[in-house]
């Protein structure tokens, strides 16, 4: 049987990974986003996720049989959140309902699922770590729960199966994402060796000494494709992190070995990104010009609020991966070879000196 996978969110860090991924194992990929690049073997499909009409078009003529939901669009307050990314979902899934053809949908979302959104973001009421997935929701509104909710009534009523993935902090490429701690931290980092300035750890002391871990973008593609394809994983929620759990005094040496820098000392008060590189677009024009990169406007390459929230969070967030692994999901990726792999591919994409 032939697979038409259409990835929703095909230009960014997931959807990129996901797209390769399937690519590598034969399937047909339909790429959807609002201005998709063009890539040899995939199907561009350009639309704007938030009106119908728009999206009703650019599927008429396709009929996948798998859907990859792997974006989001950031809003103001948590209502507006709920609002915009559940009727993206719902946009996408009643386009295609006519054409009867979809037989599993994965949906990518998080540990906000565990953590809450943005606006109560570690706040309250938690569950103890590690995560597991038949903890239930938080009582509270979460965007999440929203496209979830999406997902599930558009199953009932069309008949496909659906797998829920939840990773923690994503590393991996693509220029212009609104949640990339890798490439935030390689900027960082070459604007600290370029200018001689410290290279500071900039979140809280609890993920400095506490134990966490990550997701690769490959390893999460990986576990969609498998979940997919694996009739005992229909239906289900799955956490998906690296499969190795670390610490960050352990990993910010590691990331400064890199690049040829001296990880400072925890600093005796705290240093965000988002005030440390308030003014670094000055200094990576002159990087830029210097070394010939390819992107000269830094905002398109980094995301200091993101990093600061998952790097400040006063709590330890360490996620249980047992369910899929009991059912046969064994893929491993170590983080500090995901951030350098990361850190390999920016360099010869010319984004990095």
């Amino acid at each position: 049987m032939t697979h038409l996978a259409l990835i929703v969110g095909a230009s960014g860090i997931v959807g990129s990974a996901t797209t390769q991924l399937l690519l590598e194992n034969g399937w047909q990929v339909a790429a959807l986003s609002r201005n998709p690049a063009r890539q040899e073997g995939v199907i561009p499909v350009a639309a704007d996720l938030q009106d119908p009409a728009s999206v009703t078009a650019a599927l008429k003529d396709l009929k996948p049989t798998h859907v990859f939901i792997t974006t989001w669009s950031r809003q103001a307050t948590e209502a507006e959140n709920i609002k915009v990314n559940s009727a993206m979902v719902r946009n996408v899934l009643d386009a295609l309902r006519p054409a009867g053809s979809v037989n599993h949908v994965a949906l990518v979302t998080g540990l906000k699922h565990y953590l809450g959104p943005f606006e109560a973001y570690g706040k309250g009421s938690l569950p103890q770590t590690p995560f597991r997935e038949q903890q239930g929701r938080l009582d509270v509104e979460n965007f999440y729960y929203a496209q979830e909710d999406e997902v599930f009534a558009a199953a009932d009523k069309d008949g496909f199966t659906w797998s829920v993935h939840r990773p923690h902090t994503v590393t991996g490429v693509a220029v212009g994402n609104a949640m990339n701690m890798a490439t935030t931290l390689a900027v960082y980092a070459t604007v600290c060796k370029h200018t001689g300035r410290p290279f500071v750890f900039p979140g809280s002391r609890v993920q400095w000494d506490s134990l966490t871990d990550m997701t690769d973008a490959r390893q999460l593609a990986r576990q969609q494709l498998w979940a997919a394809t694996t009739p005992a994983a229909a239906n289900q929620a799955f956490n998906i992190t690296n499969g190795d759990i670390f610490r960050w005094k352990w990993m910010w040496g590691r990331i400064a070995e890199y690049f040829g820098l001296e990880a400072a000392d925890f600093p005796v008060s705290p240093a965000p990104l988002e005030s440390q590189m308030a003014d670094d677009q000055k200094v990576w024009s002159q990087i830029v010009a210097e070394h010939g990169l390819q992107e000269a406007d830094i905002d398109r390459l980094i995301s200091p609020w993101h990093t600061d929230a998952d790097l400040g969070r006063p709590i330890e967030v360490v996620t249980d991966m047992s369910k899929s692994r009991l059912m046969g999901f064994n893929a491993y990726q170590a983080s500090d070879q995901a951030f350098f792999d990361v850190f390999d591919k920016l360099r010869a994409d010319r984004l990095i000196p």
